[in-house]
């Protein structure tokens, strides 16, 4: 009895062990099905359209200007003014700062406001600054304000004999006014004047002069074709114009405030206007 007992007790055990066992690894097998039906989930598929099929919608932005037109709308202002003061046509004033700043770019701005390239001089008692230039460290004007530069500008020419007949020109006159300023010794580049010319053609800065003159774009392309001026052409000399209109050498000299006899091909000459007074 007691052996059948013992043997009933083995069988026993044996099956609740085998039971456990089973449990397990249902249970192992169950959790690792749940796990990978998880990790499914928290990965969605996307149905997005790819960006090169969604068309942004960009607002209308602004043509940017360029430096030189910046430039024109900052300073036109005090060039027409000095324009009215000294009698420099402000189409000149704008594409000399405008040529010689690099726009308002160059470094002697930068430094020293400095628009026109004017050295010291023995009369400059005012701030300098040191750059090079056609030598080494060469000695600039500096100023406080870009419109003393404008203003230092205006007098550095019309206080100097040699760009006196510069002011003999009609001021609307821009082409005889950029090769009077090469030819008066100015720039000592060749092809200064048609720098300046060019300017002022592609920028039509002649309209500054017209609107302090008061006149229409109309009237300012007829300036040249007035009865009392002579456009030097090649081969021309001042004895040969002035015995034109029945004027002496000296007096044609005179009256446009020539002090040698060069003149130079497309200079506007005064020959009818003043003629009277002799």
């Amino acid at each position: 009895m007691r052996l059948l007992r013992t043997i009933f007790l083995i069988i026993l055990t044996v099956t609740v062990c085998t039971s456990c066992g089973s449990s397990k690894k249902a249970s192992r097998k169950k959790t690792t099905t749940t796990k990978r039906t998880t990790k499914r989930s928290t990965t969605p598929r996307t149905t997005t359209k790819p960006d090169r099929e969604i068309t942004p919608v960009v607002p209308d932005l602004p043509t940017s200007k360029s430096g030189v037109e910046i430039y024109i709308e900052t300073y036109a202002e005090i060039a027409k003014e000095e324009m009215e003061l000294y009698g420099i046509p402000a189409s000149i004033t704008l594409a000399q700062g405008i040529l010689e700043s690099g726009a308002g770019k160059g470094e002697l701005v930068g430094k020293a406001r400095n628009h026109f390239g004017i050295k010291c001089h023995k009369e400059w008692k005012g701030q300098k600054v040191y750059h090079d230039d056609d030598e080494r460290g060469e000695c600039f004007r500096k100023y406080s304000l870009d419109k003393f530069s404008y203003r230092d500008h205006s007098l550095f020419l019309s206080n100097r004999s040699r760009y006196l007949s510069l002011f003999k020109l009609p001021k609307d006159d821009y082409k005889s006014w950029a090769k009077g300023l090469k030819k008066a010794g100015y720039a000592t580049d060749p092809k200064y004047p048609n720098k300046l010319i060019g300017l002022i053609k592609k920028y039509e800065l002649y309209r500054y002069d017209g609107e302090v003159l008061g006149k229409s774009e109309d009237e300012y392309e007829k300036v040249l074709d007035k009865a009392d001026q002579h456009t030097v052409e090649s081969g021309e000399t001042l004895y040969r114009i002035a015995k034109k209109y029945d004027l002496t050498v000296d007096q044609l000299k005179e009256i446009n405030g020539l002090e040698s006899n060069e003149i130079f091909v497309g200079q506007i000459l005064f020959v009818k206007s003043l003629k009277r007074d002799y």
